[in-house]
């Protein structure tokens, strides 16, 4: 007969050693597995976990919660590396709740029910389960609705975890009975009492200079298991070197430090692309630069930034210089010849270039309110004198007769000639700016008008 199963100190179901399974191969040789840093430290108590303090710290919503005695399904957004797992874990440990855990991206509706199963023989036996799914926003819709009946009947309470903005990756229904919470990322101050920590509970022995901690809190980016795990590695290559002390430029040798945290397709994504945008509009070129760089660094497809930053030009700059659209074209164009990293150069240098320029976003607005205007109103004829006639029968029916020839006219101009339906009044959708070249656009405009006032009361 199989050994039995134990359980953890918060719930978790533990396996005891069986052939095959890690504690059982390093029991041979009589050795305990050591556990990864990050798991080492994990916190056993609120008190002990660093960061998230606008949600853990005195008088804040999940500190009361914890102090409420009851607990109430929630989901966890933010970053990775921030402690949603662990909050999930010292909440069932707080109420004395069984534990159980999906991953949403390795179950189904099959372990789904096989948890809820379990939920059910902990109730018969007077415990209650809190359900962790991790990743929640990678269950499908069939799959978060499985969830429904047993939220609602209050057999779980449901905690889950995710990177993705809860509003369009989470169902609505289950979305209504979880209470959102936002973590952040952890500051750099946070961090660094992470190394404190590590140094003074697991590696007492290892000592990092100022520049080397610098570095690796600048990596870990706001990440407390990327920074662990940056520890750990250091760790193991300054034993393998022999070195006593670690140094910035021992890290850089030692490790592969990858590019920062980096989210392609979710909110971080678009919402440093927002400010990329903004800061042009802004007419910050460092702001500017500074977004476009840390897209760059992160990862980020710099063909699809080209696109945008050609985007930019037209909706934010307009006719106010026409060149900013050239440059951004010829950015973009750049970019597919050189490609990366040389082609980020013309890239930056385009960014800089538009938010630098005059600002003018008739023409965006023109065109939005025609289409808006187009999209609601009635088919309206084409004025007769403005229609093709490229037969007999369409000239005997009038089309183009009394069509005014701009180029024969004086100053290639047809004072006083209408150029919308018959019916419909002129809109004045653009309406140039004070600011570059669409100045004189203003006031060449302003003079074509005076001259069909004039020519109306001729």
């Amino acid at each position: 007969m199989a050994p039995a199963r134990q359980r953890g100190i918060i719930g978790e179901p533990v396996c005891a050693a069986l052939p095959g399974d890690t504690a059982f191969m390093t029991g041979l040789f009589d050795t305990a597995p050591t556990p990864p840093l990050a798991e080492a430290l994990r916190p056993t108590r609120l008190d002990e976990v660093i960061g998230q303090s606008h949600l853990i710290g005195p008088g804040r919503p999940l500190r009361l919660a914890f102090e409420s005695g009851k607990p109430h399904s929630m989901i966890l957004w933010g970053p990775p590396g921030v402690g949603k797992t662990t909050l999930a874990r010292l909440t069932a440990q707080a109420f004395g709740y069984e534990f159980i855990a999906l991953s949403a991206v390795f179950s189904g509706v099959k372990e789904i029910r096989a948890s809820m199963e379990q939920a059910q023989h902990h109730l018969a036996q007077g415990r209650r389960t809190i359900l962790f799914v991790d990743e929640i926003h990678r269950f499908n819709k069939s799959q978060q609705d499985g969830l429904l009946p047993y939220v609602e009947s209050g057999l779980v309470t449901f905690i889950g975890a995710t990177t993705e903005n809860p509003s369009f990756e989470v169902n609505s229904a289950l979305l209504s009975r979880a209470q959102v919470y936002v973590l952040q990322a952890l500051t750099d101050d946070e961090l660094r009492q992470l190394v404190a920590r590590a140094q003074a509970t697991v590696l007492t022995h290892l000592r990092l200079d100022d520049a080397a901690v610098a570095t690796l809190v600048g990596y870990a980016d706001g990440d407390a298991r990327r920074l662990l795990n940056l520890l750990e590695q250091a760790d193991t290559a300054a034993r393998a070197a022999g070195v006593e002390t670690i140094d910035a430029a021992f890290l850089e040798q030692a490790l592969t430090l990858n590019a920062r945290r980096f989210d392609k397709g979710g909110d971080h994504f678009y919402d440093q692309i927002s400010a990329l945008h903004k800061s042009v509009r802004g007419s910050h070129p460092d702001a500017a630069l500074y977004w476009l760089t840390r897209m760059l660094d992160g990862g980020a497809d710099a063909k699809y930034l080209s696109r945008r930053i050609v985007r930019m030009a037209w909706e934010d700059i307009g006719l106010a210089d026409p060149r900013a659209m050239q440059i951004a074209n010829d950015a973009a164009t750049t970019f597919e010849r050189l490609g990366s990293p040389e082609g980020e150069l013309a890239l930056a240098q385009a960014v800089v270039y538009l938010a630098v320029a005059p600002k003018s976003n008739a023409g965006y607005n023109a065109y939005n309110a025609a289409r808006a205007f187009v999209r609601k109103d009635k088919s309206r004829e084409v004025p007769v004198h403005l229609r093709n006639a490229p037969t007999k029968l369409m000239k005997e029916l009038g089309h183009g007769r009394a069509y005014r020839y701009a180029h024969d006219e004086p100053d290639a101009y047809a004072a006083g000639e209408r150029y919308l339906p018959d019916d419909m009044a002129e809109p004045g959708w653009y309406r140039p700016v004070p600011r570059g070249l669409e100045v004189k656009i203003a006031e060449k405009l302003a003079q074509l008008r005076q001259r069909d006032a004039e020519a109306g009361e001729g």
